[in-house]
């Protein structure tokens, strides 16, 4: 009689996020042993197919409960650019240290971090290499530097621990700053973009991401112990790939440049005034390309994302209007929920 197959064990810190539970979903296809560790529950039909740890990261007793037995990690956890900088530096620097120190000490095969290409703060030369200098803005890209660092530090005393800096990544259950876009195609109303929309903004559908992630659980160790961009392939403007959203809705609306130093002076003031959904690196980038070199993964690692940009928006738009009367009435500042629109939502009528 042959011998049943053990099952690898995945634990994903943030399992509960918008990364998190694409990725549960395309470890569970692909016969993983999935465990999130995540502060908020795991509220997704998957819930039965999966074992499941509420807590903190900065708990280390937590974290080296939740690390026994395991054969990988998936640092997905982080605090977003919305939170607190105090909270930000708690958990996307002391919680990245108490998961890859403990990742090392319970003789984790891998550990993978989900970066930022926020690391690079805001870009002065395209496209972004690997080894281009680190600058990141705000507490969150500085969090994500430092966080980098101490997955170099568990690197050098043995743990196998790739790095991905992803673009934004979109997709099933996704919202966040994407659903101000979304929620305006879907009511017909046109959409102001900062800037003439001429500037080419890379994106990463979510599947794509998952596919990179277990291209570093599975290649040979020394192929994947490095740092990697991750984004799309295929793009073009930002004012034509976010028209394809409007163009999906069918009302004929379209996107609406507006000029790019006014409209930043005005959503500086917004912010410091609490007003705002948006952040610095989000309105400081948004009318100037943004774009990664993937190449090394390419190369390395036969990374061949799938989704172009439009493609990648289109199907989480076709997500956001099917299950939209599941978060209407929800808003935070995680990307499982809409953001506030703040002053912004008060001109759409004008739209």
């Amino acid at each position: 009689m042959a011998k049943k197959r053990v099952k690898q064990k995945v634990l994903i810190t943030g399992g509960a996020g918008f990364l998190g539970i694409n990725l549960a979903r395309y470890l569970l296809a692909r016969g993983y042993a999935v465990t999130s560790l995540d502060l908020l529950p795991f509220s997704y039909p998957e819930r039965d197919e999966i074992q499941e740890i509420q807590g903190d990261i900065r708990d280390r007793a937590l974290v080296d409960e939740a690390m026994a037995g395991m054969d990988f990690v998936v640092h997905t956890a982080a605090a977003l650019p919305l939170y607190a900088p105090e909270e930000i530096f708690a958990t996307d620097v002391i919680g990245t240290r108490n998961v890859m120190q403990s990742a090392r000490e319970h003789g984790v095969q891998r550990a993978i971090q989900i970066s930022s290409t926020a690391v690079y703060g805001i870009p002065d030369h395209h496209p972004l290499c690997e080894d281009d200098r680190l600058d990141g803005v705000g507490p969150y890209g500085q969090a994500k530097i430092q966080a980098e660092h101490i997955c170099l530090e568990e690197r050098a005393r043995g743990l196998c621990c790739p790095i991905l800096r992803p673009k934004s990544f979109i997709g099933p259950e996704r919202l966040g700053v994407f659903a101000l876009l979304y929620d305006w195609a879907w009511s017909g109303r046109n959409f102001p973009m900062i800037g003439d929309g001429k500037n080419r903004y890379q994106l990463l559908d979510v599947e794509d991401l998952c596919e990179a992630i277990h291209l570093c659980m599975t290649l040979d160790e020394d192929k994947v112990n490095d740092t990697f961009n991750i984004g799309a392939k295929d793009y073009t403007t930002m004012g034509e790939d976010y028209q394809a959203v409007l163009d999906a809705a069918g009302h004929g609306k379209k996107i609406i440049p507006f000029p790019a130093t006014p409209a930043i002076l005005g959503l500086r003031a917004l912010e410091a005034m609490g007003l705002s959904p948006l952040y610095k690196w989000v309105y400081e980038t948004a009318s100037k390309d943004s774009f990664v070199s993937i190449e090394r993964a390419e190369r390395v690692l036969g990374f061949t994302p799938r989704f172009s940009n439009k493609q990648a928006l289109v199907r989480n738009f076709d997500w956001y209007v099917d299950n939209l009367a599941n978060f209407q009435n929800e808003s935070g500042v995680t990307h499982r929920v809409p953001w506030k629109q703040g002053a912004i939502g008060l001109i759409k009528k004008f739209f």
